[in-house]
């Protein structure tokens, strides 16, 4: 069965019908538009990026509690920016009752979902081979399991709305370990990547407490 997108085109592909970026974005467009002008802005993020063999390594750029009053966020968002080193991956998971938007600022990552094997590109169509793209929007309850298969490290950027509280693992991924990060509505485990044992990660709360841009 032939979908909207595949019979009219998928709209994020033409960045110029994106409406202007809202301060507090309330549509998935809005969120998309962010996420692009976020890694637009490549003086804001590259500064802040480290590597860690041992552990995915994360940093909160941003946090907008939930809040109906005028020029607050109708949903709560986070943004986070993580790095991969060749081999770390993020196991097979889900994100609970959270929509993303997944942008691959550096490097390229392999992303194991349910409509197959996709790989996310800075480079976006330029890229050859394998069919490439640049980011992923997801819904509630997407599972996939993304991997860094080149030989260069790569950096992402990742937007949740509204802000991540889960990220259950589900059986039948290729990788071990891949959660364990502090700071997401006090639930342990989410973002970083333990490359042994899958444990929680201890470190990085005064780090994911210390948003940028807020």
């Amino acid at each position: 069965m032939n979908s909207d997108v595949q019979i009219a085109g998928d709209p994020l592909a033409l960045p110029h019908l994106l409406p202007p970026v809202p301060a507090h974005p309330a549509t998935v467009a809005g969120f998309v538009g962010l996420a692009r002008s976020i890694a637009a802005d490549r003086a804001r993020w590259a500064p802040l990026v480290r590597y860690d063999a041992t552990t995915r390594w994360y940093h909160r750029l941003r946090t907008v509690p939930a809040g109906p009053g005028a020029g607050q966020a109708p949903l709560g968002y986070e943004v986070w920016l993580l790095s991969w080193l060749p081999g770390q991956g993020s196991g097979r998971h889900d994100h609970g009752p959270s929509s993303g938007v997944l942008t691959v600022l550096e490097g390229e990552l392999t992303e194991h979902g349910p409509n197959g094997t996709r790989v996310l590109s800075a480079a976006g169509a330029a890229g050859r081979g394998r069919e490439r793209e640049r980011e992923r929007v997801f819904a509630p309850g997407y599972v996939h399991e993304v991997v860094n298969d080149a030989l260069v490290p790569a950096v992402s950027l990742h937007v949740y709305f509204p802000g991540l509280t889960e990220m259950p693992m589900r059986p039948g991924g290729g990788q071990v370990g891949a959660l364990g990060a502090p700071g997401a509505a006090g639930v342990p485990g989410v973002l970083g990547a333990s490359a042994g044992a899958g444990a929680v990660v201890g470190r990085g709360a005064a780090e994911a407490a210390g948003d940028v841009g807020r």
